[in-house]
């Protein structure tokens, strides 16, 4: 079923990340509390809604673009109720994240300078790129509307803003928000969990929304 393109290889990458996460944290501490709740189960979370996030896409888009379900289903809110458990999920991964921070603060070490230096470029790029998105792009494009709305088939691609040094700038910048938190509160866990999802995105990329763009417009511009 073309439901399931290339996610034996989503699955594959996916059990090769939890195992590196694994042997990384073998020798890196991981210690402390947030709530109540341990820096451990802190980065469970981060990880399981970052799956959870991208599984949920995965399901939608490829039920939309193939068997118009969704929108069968729910009519012209079917993009609606899409979007919104998207936003849910994805600030639910930033909140984990600065939870996990919060829990294993200080187990960092880094000259203050450079760690505070580096969560402020981040934090530029990333502004960058979401009024890059507002003003050029459109966040339904950024959700994925083209899955719901064959109209978009002939929308140029944007080369504006900071589009103009990659067309995949969702991808290459948009997940760096999630290392700010471990470089502003020294953690190591957090910065691990961070690096968990940014390479995981990519999985998401060459897995769904690769294949998925070929459908849809037959080439990739």
């Amino acid at each position: 079923m073309k439901i399931f393109e290339k996610q034996l290889w989503h699955l594959i990458t996916l059990v090769l990340l939890l195992s590196g996460i694994q042997f990384v944290l073998k020798y890196s501490p991981l210690e402390g509390y947030f709530w109540g709740i341990s820096a451990k189960t802190w980065l469970n979370y981060s990880i399981g809604i970052a799956i959870l996030h991208q599984v949920f896409v995965l399901i939608i888009w490829r039920l939309e673009l193939y068997y118009s379900l969704i929108s069968r289903i729910f009519g012209k809110a079917g993009f609606t109720i899409y979007a919104a458990g998207f936003s849910i999920m994805f600030v639910l991964r930033l909140l984990f994240i600065i939870a996990l921070g919060i829990s294993s603060r200080n187990l960092m070490t880094l000259d203050p300078v450079i760690s505070y230096s580096i969560a402020i470029l981040l934090f530029i790029i990333v502004i960058y790129l979401m009024y890059s998105v507002l003003k050029y792009f459109g966040f339904k494009r950024a959700y994925g509307i083209d899955h719901f709305d064959r109209s978009c088939i002939d929308t140029p691609f944007v080369e504006q803003g900071i589009f103009r040094f990659s067309k995949n700038a969702m991808y290459k910048f948009g997940l760096l928000v999630l290392w700010i938190p471990g470089f502003v509160l020294f953690s190591k866990p957090a910065l691990i969990a961070a690096l968990f999802q940014y390479a995981y995105i990519w999985v998401h990329y060459y897995y769904t929304e690769l294949p998925d763009m070929k459908h849809i417009y037959g080439k990739i511009k």
